[in-house]
């Protein structure tokens, strides 16, 4: 058969199209985006026809082949997760999850017109941030407050709105790389402004600050290593001293504080992490920080500071090109005002990172008594996890939680496991131990529990695996593995 031959059996896109397992798709993806997908497909198989691949192509061969893309097609991609793998600040899985209080307000600003920037007692334009603004000086004792899409954005305004055209001097030992490639040294670039590195890798003092100091200096920066920490002979300068210095000079103190902390946590047997507040009475005129980190809330790069500076930055350009949008002023809002109303426990980060070993332990046993019972033929078993709070912060601190190990034969290795897990419906995102999956309940959510039975439940039922099955499952189950 020659290449034309072959090209001719292809189906064609009308046969294709009114198949009844084609036609489903019509509803989700709409008919124009399932005859792309088929498109596609079928230049695939044209290619591999041209190439002398194959005699020949069946309508069968081509939907088998583009069925799982147009099933992929027809689902939504950003789904919920259930997060069991202990790390709570977790970046991949979206960080803070979001306060009752602040999931409501987030609905009630979606669903209909609101005061976004609308002043209702004067019937007039009013700003977007004032929302947040008085609860951000409240809060951390700050003159004015600025709120734009995350810390690296308010971090880029404020060199390019303050600094630009001049020098800023940051500690070689500060000039780190956060996840997602942001590097220091290019956002200042990116900024406009020019880098000043002083002291080393392991040790910045004073006078190294002090010594790089000119006539075209704009500003000191301080920037939080995030998971980066150094130990040994190491040594670095107080906030305090900075501040001095800044203002002897008559340079600004910026300080990138990265995780958000508005709470003192060593309650919670967290320690080295400064609060925003802390900053401001050490005197650092500027401090940015995270929305979605420590402090439990939305996504945001809050700005704070001596107003002048905060002025300064609203005024700029680039802070249109970098605002938030009305939900994300809802949801900051709300979360706010419950650290105003000292609530802050009912906030999923903070409850998280102040559960107690006995009530995680107390809620690890229910859930291997329920998955007991949804999975008679695993292993399960209490044991002892070290948990993270993730998100750059506190990167050197273990937590002591509790967690389910299972196992069982069939199912492969721990990552396997995983696997099988992550594909269920729900999606559950566990930690591994050997040839153990691991659920750590330190960061289950209510309901978690009941949804990782339900993934259990799927696995087992609509996939199927005879290596974990009770004797009421059916018989003829096909093996996953």
């Amino acid at each position: 058969m020659d290449a034309k031959e072959r090209l001719r059996s292809l189906p064609s896109m009308d046969v294709l199209l009114g198949l009844p397992v084609v036609e489903s798709f019509f509803s989700t993806i709409g008919r124009e985006t399932v005859k792309y997908v088929l498109s596609e497909t079928l230049d695939l198989f044209r290619q591999e026809l041209r190439e002398g691949k194959g005699e020949g192509v069946s309508a069968e061969s081509v939907i088998a082949r583009a069925l799982p893309l147009l099933t992929r097609r027809g689902e939504y991609s950003l789904i919920p997760v259930v997060n069991a793998t202990g790390v709570v600040i977790h970046t991949n899985l979206g960080r803070s999850c979001l306060a009752a209080d602040a999931v409501e307000a987030v609905i009630s600003s979606a669903r209909s017109y609101s005061t976004l920037e609308f002043n209702l007692e004067e019937g007039k334009r009013g700003l977007r941030t004032d929302h947040v603004e008085w609860l951000l000086c409240r809060i951390t004792g700050a003159e004015a407050g600025l709120v734009v899409n995350n810390n690296a954005g308010a971090v880029l305004l404020a060199l390019a709105a303050l600094c630009r055209g001049k020098e800023v001097i940051v500690s070689r030992g500060e000039l780190v790389e956060i996840g997602g490639s942001f590097r220091i040294p290019e956002i200042i670039a990116f900024s406009g402004a020019r880098l000043v590195e002083v002291g080393a890798t392991n040790r910045t003092h004073l006078r190294d600050y002090k010594n790089a100091i000119t006539e075209n200096t704009a500003a000191l920066l301080k920037v939080h290593p995030s998971n980066f920490r150094m130990e040994g002979f190491t040594a670095s300068v107080s906030r305090e001293e900075l501040a001095a210095l800044a203002e002897e000079y008559g340079v600004r103190f910026i300080e990138d504080l990265g995780s958000g902390t508005l709470l003192d946590l060593s309650k919670y047997g967290l320690a080295g992490e400064p609060t925003v507040r802390e900053c401001i009475q050490r005197g650092v005129h500027l401090v940015t920080f995270s929305g979605d980190k420590m402090l439990g809330g939305p996504q945001i790069g809050g700005i704070v500071g001596k107003k002048p500076l905060v002025d300064a930055l609203r005024t700029y350009p680039l802070s249109r090109a970098l605002r938030v949008d009305k939900m994300t002023l809802a949801a900051l809002e709300a979360t706010l005002r419950l650290y105003l109303q000292g609530r802050e426990g009912e906030i999923p980060t903070h409850a998280m990172l102040s559960a107690g070993p006995e009530t995680l332990k107390s809620k690890a046993q229910r859930l291997l008594e329920r998955l007991r019972r949804e999975c008679p033929a695993g292993r399960f078993s209490l044991t002892e996890v070290e948990d993270a709070v993730g998100g750059g912060a506190f990167p050197a601190e273990k937590m002591e939680g509790w967690g389910v190990s299972f196992s069982a034969d069939g199912w492969g290795t721990a990552g396997n496991i995983q696997r099988l897990l992550r594909t269920a419906k729900p999606a559950v995102v566990a930690g591994a131990r050997a040839n153990e999956a691991l659920f750590h309940v330190r960061t289950l959510l209510d309901g978690d529990e009941e949804r990782i039975a339900a993934a259990f439940r799927y696995i087992l039922h609509d996939r199927g695996d005879a290596g974990c099955t009770s004797s009421s499952h059916t018989a003829d189950m096909p093996d996953i593995r």
